[in-house]
């Protein structure tokens, strides 16, 4: 745990994202985690504000991205990965369980000629790979239950856990998605929490609860002695029986069925048609709405 990691957070107000860039201060190296493409659901409209500024901020630093990661298939924002590869050349790269989610999805979507072998992608990770940020170690841990592909991205003392573990008083990710699981969510939050109780842990959302400021970031010892999930949860079951309730009772993300088809295809849209304008399939009845 002696590597110590520069990390930059980047919000995005309209999706409660938290996207990151790590980077290893004595090479300049870096990679970029969860970026975000935007996609504005009223109008169709599109941008690439987020992943600009991002861009922006490389040059200013003087960074120099050797990859771009997610750590899962996005149910609430569009990934900019496949873009900021073209800007910048780093490869990309996801846990190899998304091909499951492809094979999942596609046949929700009826895309019978996508790709299920997670090509898009330049590497599928499997829990235990190692790779360097410059001389930050890297180090992947399956972590499934909020999605079938979900990872954690430990780099030195830092780790990137997105959809598992939300700030303490948030407490944790739903897993009623589609290949989601509360009793693989509970397995995936014990992992990490058994990483040294030093670690800082950054989270991929924060919907700032009572009004509260941004926060994005704990620790290990943090989240076992206050997160409000976990801290009154003695028992797997225990906890399977509270995600669960609590997950009865969420409506859908409103862009799930928008940025699966995307997601799925490492951020790229779809292929113009003959008339030249992209065009999202929305399934209809596909998912459970509660309508109280």
């Amino acid at each position: 745990m002696s590597h110590h990691p520069d990390v930059k957070a980047f919000y995005d107000k309209r999706s409660f994202s938290v996207q990151y860039v790590v980077s290893d201060p004595a090479t300049r190296l870096c990679a970029i985690i969860d970026p975000v493409l935007d996609f504005d659901e009223k109008s169709g409209a599109t941008s690439t504000e987020n992943a600009d500024r991002i861009l922006a901020w490389l040059e200013a630093e003087g960074l120099t991205p050797v990859c771009i990661l997610d750590t899962h298939p996005h149910a609430d924002h569009f990934s900019a990965a496949s873009y900021l590869r073209a800007k910048t050349g780093a490869p990309i790269g996801i846990g190899e369980k998304v091909c499951e989610v492809q094979q999942l999805w596609n046949g929700f979507y009826n895309l019978t000629d996508a790709p299920e072998d997670g090509r898009q992608w330049d590497r599928l990770f499997a829990d235990g790979d190692e790779f360097f940020i410059g001389e930050i170690p890297v180090r992947v841990m399956l972590s499934p239950g909020h999605t079938l592909a979900s990872v954690t991205y430990v780099a030195g003392d830092a780790a990137f856990i997105h959809d598992t573990l939300f700030m303490p008083d948030s407490g944790t990710a739903r897993a009623d998605f589609p290949g989601g699981s509360a009793r693989a969510l509970w397995a995936s939050i014990q992992r990490i929490l058994a990483l040294p109780e030093e670690t800082r842990l950054f989270t991929g959302h924060d919907y700032q609860p009572g009004g509260r400021e941004l926060r994005y970031e704990s620790t290990v010892a943090e989240q076992r002695a206050t997160n409000s999930h976990i801290s009154q949860c003695l028992t797997e079951d225990d906890f399977v029986a509270l995600r669960e309730a609590r997950d009865a009772t969420l409506p859908m993300p409103k862009l799930i069925l928008h940025a699966l088809q995307v997601n799925t295809n490492a951020g790229r849209l779809p292929e113009p048609e003959e008339n030249g304008r992209r065009y999202l399939k929305i399934p209809l009845d596909l998912l459970h709405a509660p309508w109280g």
